[in-house]
């Protein structure tokens, strides 16, 4: 049976190790975004514990049973290792086993070790023809998760650290992109987090211990405020609203992205006002497009803002906060870049175009887009929570790594990252006529957009360049340095 093994060092003690990997939201932050995987149920870790996941799409797709074997929480003792092992009891493989195992490296280190064993269908046959192929992918996917499980442990360990305890967080658009990201790292570091839903059978069901939901709809201006004062949230963060990318800006479209941003954060804070305690903080998303088609200038939050449809949009939604602001409530307006995953953002319309060897750069390439890792994104929220520094993260905070890319240099970067040639060119003419508002808008407009008060406020962002970005996001980058194996182990 063949056996990966991948190690990874953590500045995190073992015991918080074990329990980020043992709670809700570690699952969903494990899950490669290329690969097309849902979660359908997950009990626990503990031995006869099952986790059910769904592999592809439609007819095609493969669901995969696994069933937790053993368990121990020692570490947590500080009298040794913690480790837990799930075996496969249905699903794509002949056989699987996986344990995880949490090792002591010192009061403020730990060891992280994933050792598994496989054996493909059709073995040996399959090993001779695609033995190579499984293992790249198994590596691939390892390489990933330790860069989020390093990052992630790491920035919930200073925040215990730094005088952090664990907050309630309420998210609107918690399904969407930034939103369910967002959800499953507060609830990896302890956090409760309230989701804001549109169907009241949602709002009902049981969400466990670490999460619960409260009903609100936008359009008829309702939200179920009694149960939002018993949930009783620290702090707020506002990402509901519609979709800009993908479609054309028909006055239909427009009325849709102005009405769902200025009615619904004027219908939230309008409930967070009237709540008998209000939370301390309410991050309400806004956009670069506020800044308009600004060319090669440096734009900080400083900046004059700009003109168009977006631009105004943002305007206008920011105004919204005004009854939360007037209730004493720190308002800090997050003005979100062009967000890179394969699940959406940016990539989203980019990424097959690329794949096929299509891709290219609009207009002369030379517009700059404000870009940033999803990772980043969400760190950066969870950031914009803290309690101890409400001067520094009040009012707009930019949402965009420090170097803004030009298009061309962007789809270069895209296509070396992917291994496809990038030559292509789309006229600005040809763009305007395909896209009309929407791709004036989205993709020749340029916007030099800097994060100055985020990184003067000790934020650091964990892919910073461009390339590490999207070999992160894309699962192309190398994984992290390997320790040796210690003794007990080996």
């Amino acid at each position: 049976m063949p056996e990966f093994v991948a190690r990874l060092r953590v500045p995190a003690p073992a015991s918080l190790l074990f329990d980020w990997h043992e709670r809700p939201g570690a699952f969903e932050r494990l899950t490669p975004p290329w690969q097309p995987v849902a979660l359908e149920h997950a009990d626990g870790i503990r031995p006869g514990d099952r986790a059910v996941i769904r592999l592809g799409y439609g007819p095609a797709s493969i669901r995969w049973t696994a069933e937790h074997r053993a368990y121990s929480d020692a570490c947590r003792r500080g009298d040794g290792a913690c480790q837990f092992t799930d075996i496969q009891t249905s699903g794509p493989f002949a056989a699987w086993r996986h344990t995880h195992w949490m090792i002591e490296q010192g009061p403020d280190a730990s060891l992280l070790e994933d050792d598994v064993a496989y054996t493909l269908p059709l073995a040996p046959l399959s090993s001779a023809v695609a033995g190579w192929v499984a293992r790249s992918q198994i590596e691939r996917m390892f390489a990933y998760r330790h860069r989020v499980t390093r990052e992630d442990v790491t920035r919930h360990a200073q925040a215990i650290g730094g005088g952090v305890e664990s907050m309630t967080v309420a998210i609107t658009g918690s399904s969407g992109l930034i939103g369910s990201a967002l959800a499953a790292f507060l609830t990896g570091g302890g956090h409760k987090v309230v989701r804001l839903v549109r169907d009241r059978a949602e709002a009902a069901r049981d969400w466990g211990p670490q999460q619960k939901a409260v009903y609100w709809n936008v359009a008829d201006g309702e939200i179920d405020q009694a149960a939002l004062a018993e949930a009783a949230p620290d702090a707020v963060v506002h990402l509901a609203g519609e979709p800009v990318f993908g479609l054309a800006y028909t006055t239909e479209k427009k009325r849709a992205v102005w009405e769902s941003r200025t009615k619904g954060t004027q219908l939230l804070s309008r409930a967070l006002a009237a709540l008998p305690t209000p939370p301390r903080v309410l991050v309400s998303a806004s956009a670069s497009g506020i800044y308009g088609d600004r060319g090669a200038e440096p734009l900080t939050e400083a900046s004059d803002l700009g003109d168009g449809f977006l631009a105004d949009v943002c305007r206008a939604w920011e105004a919204s906060t005004a009854e939360a602001e007037a209730a004493g409530i720190r308002v800090t307006h997050a003005r979100v870049g062009l967000v890179l995953s394969p699940a959406g953002g940016l990539l989203g319309p980019l990424l097959p175009a690329t794949l096929a060897g299509l891709g290219g750069w609009p207009g002369d390439g030379t517009a700059y887009w404000p870009w940033i890792a999803l990772d980043d994104v969400v760190y950066a929220l969870a950031w914009l929570l803290r309690p101890d520094a409400p001067g520094e993260t009040a009012g707009a905070v930019n949402l965009s790594a420090p170097e803004p890319a030009q298009a061309r240099a962007f789809m270069k970067t895209l296509g070396a990252t992917v291994r496809r040639p990038v030559v292509l060119r789309a006229p600005s003419r040809l763009v305007r006529a395909l896209g009309g508002e929407a791709a004036e808008e989205l993709a020749l407009k340029s916007a030099r957009m800097l994060p100055e008060r985020l990184l003067a406020s000790g934020f650091r962002f964990a892919y910073p360049a461009l390339a590490s970005a999207l070999g992160h996001e894309l699962g192309h980058a190398p994984p992290p340095e390997e320790p040796a194996a210690p003794p007990e182990l080996a």
